[in-house]
């Protein structure tokens, strides 16, 4: 029987690098995806012939495409799981003093390239891996979102971050247990790690960084295998703080005209939207 195939987004460094090491230490074989090359080479050449890795910019669609389709093929058509995890901090700060004007005297639009990679890439990488997952032997398969804490909580530093983490968090609840793809045993759930060591951190801010506050890659890891080992496990989001996982929910309804629009509304919905 063939090995299981996972795909996993920034996989050259931190947490999508010590995804794929663990990947490949459960039996996985794992196309890593990055968009530094050089780095995801050297990688993917120490780890060996059960890696398989791809340059892709994830904020393009047509990578993103060409990426899950080299990896189903060179899988041996089979998808079994994404780890939808590469990242960037903000990419243009929203409260800049002076806001650049265009040559017409229009102010220039702000970067939404954090938009666009943490938040609408993954978001595409569901859109194609439910394509492959649906041609497995054995239809379905595993997505493990990385969000953030900042996606549970304000990071006033990182707003563009922030929005595009919260984002996840509730994609990920829309397409857990109550959406088809339960149906289709395709899981659906996130990560929102507190802060653990990666790139996306200053490297100047690194060795001041309170050691008493930092996660663990080993509770990274675990939130992983707590994904991967529950197949019925789905819309979860899971909060990373320090060796502890806290799987959070979300507020509860204010009275019970909203409590009925969240749950017992959904035939309405289903005929509004069909």
């Amino acid at each position: 029987m063939s090995k299981p195939v996972a795909i996993v987004t920034g996989a050259a460094s931190g947490i999508g690098l010590a995804f794929t090491k663990h990947l490949l230490s459960r039996g996985y074989r794992v196309a890593m995806a990055d968009f530094n090359a050089l780095e995801g080479k050297r990688q993917s050449t120490e780890l060996g012939a059960d890696t398989l890795f791809i340059h892709t910019d994830v904020a393009s669609y047509a990578d993103q495409a060409a990426l899950f389709k080299a990896a189903f093929e060179w899988g041996g058509r089979r998808l079994d799981a994404l780890c939808a995890n590469a990242g960037i901090a903000d990419s243009q700060s929203i409260y800049e003093v002076s806001s650049p004007v265009e040559k017409d005297g229009m102010v220039a639009p702000l970067n939404l390239q954090t938009i666009e990679v943490d938040l609408n890439a993954p978001i595409q990488g569901v859109w194609l891996f439910k394509h492959y997952a649906r041609q497995n032997v054995v239809p379905g398969g595993k997505v493990i979102i990385t969000s953030s804490a900042a996606g549970l909580y304000p990071m006033s530093t990182n707003p563009l971050y922030t929005a595009a983490k919260h984002g996840l968090v509730g994609f990920t609840r829309a397409c857990g247990e109550d959406s088809p793809f339960a149906k289709e045993n395709i899981t659906v759930n996130c990560i929102c790690p507190a802060f653990v060591p990666t790139n996306l951190c200053p490297p100047h801010m690194l060795a001041p960084f309170p050691k008493e506050h930092i996660t663990p890659m080993s509770t990274v890891t675990k939130s992983l295998d707590t994904f991967l080992d529950n197949g019925s496990m789905t819309g979860q989001s899971v909060e990373l703080s320090l060796d502890q996982l806290y799987f959070r929910k979300m507020v509860d309804y204010p009275n019970a005209s909203q409590r009925w629009l969240g749950e017992e509304s959904k035939k309405f919905w289903e005929d509004a939207y069909s």
